[in-house]
């Protein structure tokens, strides 16, 4: 689908758009979390339990999976600038339903709302950008919007769990509908425009897995995801067993995601030159971190390091392969992109299911390795891929390359 768009190539780095989608990337990712923070409040406000209140969350992300494919393949023809406002304004439509909704009916129809919209936002997202920005561009654009992410879960849903704490959960939901709206006004008049072309090729998922290298990273990549949520989702349990101190479960998360911001700035200095090598060892580390993590019991410097390093895994592999997928998409990016959309929130319910059983199973402490499994399966699959899906960059290629042998005429005297 991305093939639809077309725009010429900036004379400068447009700063100022990439700004702009990292700032709806953080508002996507704080209007995802943001229940999760205020569940106490929201169950009492809206008058039910509190794993009922917990659906408000569970909901968003199912329908994502449920609606993003044929959702991004009916709205295909809508022109992508539009698009993309007019999704910044259903998140604070969505938001503004949820801070006003008078039950709980209400209210999970606000966020089925937002789940549509945060769906199609990831399936437009990259591969406009894509489109917007120098081909040898793509990947610190890439890094820009997607320090978005990390944004929202360092800084956006604890401000935000902290505001609903002060004036309350409708507040907080009230205050992010009214940011969104000033985020709409700003999308739109800094939002680069893009033309469709007429015979460009019809948007097809079919075609798109079709693609050499799209199942690869289509599996690999949500099993990076799936190995986060196993790990993260009972990261309490863990350092309460590891005789870690209370505060410990707030640091790790500011630790996950300050670093994921360090984890993003590498890979946007990488990922356009060296996506497969760095990849590897990023992939590499994150094993190696969530392997030795049990060992890191009763001190906490040594565990909060080994979550530097997995954090900053975790930020970087979101743009090595979202790289990845678009490259491999070709002329069906933006469809191959919409299955990756599907298979990561897969990947995230499957994951926090994973750690549960892992928890269950083995205990908190081997929670971390059993994280780690899935994150060796996909460094095999990324290992594998070299041809189409992970293939070296343009300043890998070179290692690979024979030397030209020249022959050396030798001076008979």
């Amino acid at each position: 689908m991305s093939s639809a768009i077309s725009a010429p190539s900036p004379a400068r780095f447009p700063y100022a758009a990439m700004v702009v989608l990292a700032t709806i990337a953080f508002t996507a990712i704080t209007t995802e979390l943001l229940p999760s923070g205020l569940l106490p409040q929201i169950s009492t406000g809206l008058g039910v339990s509190e794993p009922v209140a917990g659906y408000l969350a569970a909901a968003y992300a199912a329908v994502i999976v449920v609606t993003v494919v044929p959702a991004a393949r009916l709205l295909g023809k809508i022109p992508r600038h539009a698009l993309l406002v007019g999704l910044v304004l259903t998140f604070a439509l969505s938001n503004a339903l949820v801070g006003l909704a008078p039950d709980f009916t209400s209210a999970m129809i606000a966020r089925l709302v937002g789940g549509l919209a945060h769906g199609l936002l990831w399936t437009t997202m990259a591969p406009f950008v894509s489109r917007v920005v120098p081909a040898d561009k793509v990947g610190k654009a890439l890094a820009i919007v997607f320090s978005g992410n990390s944004l929202g879960l360092a800084i956006g849903a604890p401000v935000g769990t902290a505001l609903g704490g002060f004036l309350g959960w409708r507040a907080a939901f009230l205050v992010l509908a009214g940011f969104g709206v000033v985020l709409t006004v700003l999308a739109f008049w800094l939002l680069p425009r893009v033309q469709r072309i007429s015979d460009a090729a019809r948007p097809s998922l079919r075609k798109a897995i079709g693609q050499p290298g799209v199942k690869s990273v289509a599996v690999a990549w949500p099993l990076l995801v799936l190995a986060h949520f196993a790990l993260f989702t009972y990261i309490a349990p863990f350092i309460r067993e590891a005789n870690l101190p209370d505060y410990a479960t707030s640091l790790s998360l500011t630790v996950l995601g300050g670093s994921g911001l360090l984890g993003i700035w590498i890979a946007g200095l990488t990922v356009d030159s060296r996506p497969r090598r760095s990849l590897l060892i990023t992939t590499a580390a994150i094993a190696a971190s969530m392997f030795l993590l049990p060992l890191a019991v009763g001190n906490l410097p040594v565990a909060l390091v080994l979550m530097t390093i997995w954090g900053a895994g975790l930020g970087a592999i979101g743009i090595y392969n979202q790289s990845a997928i678009l490259r491999a998409g070709g002329e069906y990016s933006e469809a191959a992109n919409g299955l990756t959309v599907l298979t990561i929130q897969l990947g995230i319910t499957i994951g926090a299911l994973y750690g549960s059983a892992a928890l269950v199973v083995g205990g908190p402490l081997l929670v971390p390795a059993a994280a780690a499994i899935p994150v060796v399966a996909a460094f095999v699959i990324t290992l594998a891929g070299k041809r189409y899906a992970y293939p070296p960059g343009p300043r890998e290629r070179i290692w690979l390359e024979p030397r030209p042998v020249t022959d050396k005429v030798k001076d008979p005297a």
